[in-house]
C-alpha cells in the first residue's frame, strides 16, 4: 500500500486542551487536504466518544479520506475504519480476524527486534518511534533517533511511518532518513482558526 506522506493524529486529549471539537478539527483538516487521519482516544470509550468517532468517520468517508482508529478493533470494524495497534494492544493476527481482510492495519514498533517480529504479522504498515523526544505519551519508549530510523528502514519493505516529536522544522530530515509517512500529533493541531492553514503547510512540507 501507499500511505499519504502526512499522517495527522487527532488526539482527543489535545483537542480538549485546545477547546476544539473533533468534528470542527476534522472539517478544517479535510479542507486543508488530508487523505488519512488517525482518531486517538486513550481514555474510556464512552457512548459520547463512540458517537464522536462516528461523526468523524462520516466526515472522512464523505471526503474520501481514510480513517484509522487507535487501539480498538471492535470499534474500527463498527465504523468501517482502519486500525492502528501498539505493542500492548490486541495482537495484530487476532485483530485482523475482527477487522477483516480489507481494512488497513498498522502496528507500532520501537526497536529492531519488534520490527523484525512484526514482519510475520498481517499488517499493512509499521510505525516506529519516538524519533525525537515527545510529550504526547506519558511513558514514552526510548528515542529511536534518525540513525535508528535508518536501521529500521533497512529491515522492512513495508510502508514505514515515523512518529514522535516530528515538527515542521525537522520533517525533511525524517523523510531523508527513510520514513514513508510522518505521523504527527502535537504539531498537527493548533487553534481552529489556523488549523486549515497548518494542515496545508504540513502537506507542502511532506510533499
Amino acid at each position: 500500500m501507499t500511505l499519504p506522506r502526512y499522517y495527522p493524529i487527532l488526539d482527543t486529549a489535545t483537542l480538549a486542551r485546545l477547546g476544539i471539537s473533533a468534528e470542527a478539527a476534522v472539517a478544517a483538516m479535510l479542507a486543508g487536504g488530508i487523505r488519512i487521519l488517525q482518531f486517538r482516544h486513550k481514555g474510556h470509550y464512552s457512548r459520547d466518544v463512540f458517537e464522536q468517532a462516528g461523526r468523524v468517520a462520516t466526515l472522512c468517508r464523505e471526503a474520501n479520506a481514510q480513517l484509522i482508529l487507535d487501539d480498538r478493533a471492535d470499534i474500527a470494524r463498527l465504523l468501517n475504519a482502519g486500525l492502528h495497534l501498539g505493542q500492548d494492544d490486541l495482537p495484530p493476527r487476532e485483530a485482523r480476524r475482527i477487522l477483516g481482510a480489507e481494512r488497513t492495519l498498522g502496528f507500532s514498533t520501537h526497536n529492531a527486534l519488534q520490527l523484525e517480529m512484526a514482519q510475520e504479522q498481517p499488517v499493512d504498515y509499521v510505525a516506529t518511534g519516538p524519533i525525537f523526544q515527545t510529550a504526547s505519551k506519558q511513558n514514552p519508549d526510548p528515542v529511536v533517533g534518525l540513525a535508528g530510523l535508518r536501521q529500521m528502514r533497512a529491515l522492512t519493505a513495508r510502508p514505514l511511518v515515523a512518529i514522535g516529536g516530528i515538527t515542521r522544522e525537522n520533517a525533511h530530515e525524517v523523510l531523508e532518513a527513510g520514513a514513508d509517512s510522518l505521523a504527527v500529533i502535537g504539531d498537527a493541531l493548533c487553534e481552529l482558526s489556523e488549523l486549515r492553514k497548518r494542515t496545508e503547510e504540513w502537506i507542502r512540507i511532506a510533499g
